[in-house]
């Protein structure tokens, strides 16, 4: 059974899915580490792929941008595709000083000034936090490989270019980056009693204005695939 915006047959999908926001770079994904992976839908052209990784069966689909997009495919890979797992693996924007370029954020929780937990009928405001066993998992993964990820918060923003406020206020209560995707991703797992964790490379500096070059985002963008994807083999064996 399809739904409006993924044709893939029951049983395309894996157990643990990892979601970049760019379709190419799923693509990427899928082409670079996965052995004999089969395009699984393709419906406007959000590429979602199914192969092995040290033959552990992975899958890899893109989440578009922003929450809406986000909430979209992770609602229907959670109630429709039976995936039980979830791993955003995308960019961040570094508004704390102590990060630098390259440094990998995982996301433990995630603040937002959107509204999509209003849908659920709360009477407050839904703190969204990562799965622990999957931030446990991974932070393993990644001290393994020599890296030092940063734990904490992240915020997440309904709007790219925001003509009232900057996210700096935010770096003011301790958060480490911003991005657009993981709150809408946190909600979903929560209300259907799955697993999810944002995993992100920051890109760029609020604080400095610095940007990662086209080499240099490759290169960390692939110690974070490669995380997500040892994350994925472990959370398999359990």
């Amino acid at each position: 059974m399809g739904t409006p915006h993924n044709n893939a047959p029951q049983g395309a999908f894996a157990k643990t899915v990892l979601m970049p926001g760019d379709p190419l770079r799923a693509k990427f994904i899928a082409e670079t580490f996965l052995e004999n992976a089969e395009l699984v839908n393709n419906v406007r052209g959000v590429q979602g792929y199914t192969g092995t990784y040290k033959g552990v069966r992975v899958s890899v689909m893109a989440s578009g941008m922003g929450g809406p997009s986000m909430a979209i495919y992770s609602h229907e890979l959670f109630h429709f595709f039976g995936v039980e797992n979830i791993l955003r693996i995308g960019s961040a924007g570094a508004i704390s000083p102590d990060l630098k370029l390259m440094d990998i954020v995982m996301a433990q929780g995630s603040c937002s000034d959107s509204n999509f937990a209003y849908q659920f009928g709360l009477n407050g405001n839904f703190a969204a936090i990562a799965n622990y066993e999957l931030l446990e998992t991974a932070v393993a993964v990644a001290r393994e490989k020599g890296v030092e990820p940063n734990v904490g918060n992240v915020f997440a923003s309904d709007t790219f270019y925001n003509k009232s406020y900057s996210p700096m206020k935010w770096g003011e209560m301790g958060i480490l980056a911003t991005e657009m995707e993981s709150y809408a991703l946190y909600c979903n797992a929560a209300e259907a009693g799955k697993r999810a964790l944002a995993i992100c490379t920051i890109s760029d500096s609020l604080v400095t204005g610095e940007q990662l070059s086209a080499e240099d985002r490759q290169l960390s963008f692939r110690n974070m695939m490669e995380i997500a994807l040892e994350v994925a083999v472990r959370m398999d064996a359990k």
